[in-house]
């Protein structure tokens, strides 16, 4: 699943291609993708501009240019694909594709800008959603999201009234977007890590040093993933078409049975925590 470093690289690389830019058509494959009626939402983006791209956590959000937002979520496997001519650029989810494959049975909503140019909206398993929204229930949403790492809300102060009195296990808490909003099970697992703390520990029975040093490692992971434009795995790329490269800093994810990389003798083990595959060194964290 696109994380925050994922989507905030997408947010950044199509702000360059799509602000200022009229809808001239609407096209809808899968209407159950969006959270409006067909009507509605054909109407309102139609002959409309995007004015301005913003994120929160895993939330793209773009305000129209004629009032309102299109709030597009890519959950698990969704993709944005800008298209114009023989350029083609693409982040989200790493599902493989040509330009010659566009449409295709996953482009389930498309934008067509009068520039010739083109945004798909493709989602492999339909988790994904886009929706139209007016100032009142964008705040109704964005309240329902807690607070982000990189962002002036996001202090130690309220990382520890966060945690303090949750009896969920710490990775529990960090993947509750109700709670953390951006970090999902990647960078959850690289933030206990470097940490120093298993992702199994009950949250309310860690220590304020270890709070103070997981708030510390949540935000060094996620900006340094965000300056390597996320993390790739097979065939992803950004919304530049440039290949995220954090996968070639990561300690833990994707590694359970390999020797850690702090202590180099202790094989890294599996387990599931918060219903996610987890990966730790039951040397390095305790």
């Amino acid at each position: 699943m696109p994380e925050l470093p994922e989507v905030e690289t997408i947010r950044r690389d199509l702000s360059k291609l799509i602000l200022g830019k009229i809808i001239a058509k609407v096209i809808l494959h899968k209407p159950k993708i969006v959270k409006n009626t067909a009507s509605e939402f054909v109407k309102i983006l139609s002959g409309n501009k995007i004015k301005k791209l913003s994120r929160r956590g895993k939330l793209l959000i773009a305000e129209l240019n004629k009032g309102g937002w299109l709030l597009i979520h890519l959950k698990m496997t969704g993709q944005l694909i800008y298209q114009r001519g023989r350029t083609l650029v693409t982040g989200g989810h790493p599902q493989p594709f040509s330009l010659d494959d566009l449409p295709n049975k996953y482009s389930h909503v498309v934008l067509e800008f009068r520039d010739k140019g083109k945004l798909f909206f493709n989602d492999m398993r339909q988790f994904g959603y886009m929706k139209l929204a007016d100032k009142k229930e964008l705040a109704k949403i964005l309240s329902k999201y807690g607070i982000e790492p990189l962002t002036e809300n996001f202090t130690l102060k309220a990382f520890q009234a966060v945690i303090k009195n949750k009896t969920a296990p710490i990775k529990a808490v960090l993947l509750n977007q109700e709670h953390i909003s951006g970090i999902g099970n990647i960078y959850a697992d690289e933030a206990c890590f470097l940490a120093g703390i298993l992702p199994s520990r009950r949250s309310h029975r860690l220590t304020l040093d270890e709070i103070a040093r997981l708030h510390k490692a949540c935000q060094v992971i996620i900006k340094k993933a965000v300056a390597k434009r996320g993390t790739t795995f097979r065939d992803f790329r950004d919304a530049s078409g440039v290949h995220g490269n954090f996968v070639k800093y990561l300690k833990v994810y994707g590694r359970g049975g390999q020797k850690c990389l702090r202590c180099r003798v202790n094989v890294l083990k599996k387990a599931r925590v918060a219903g996610r595959g987890t990966v730790f060194c039951a040397s390095c964290q305790k």
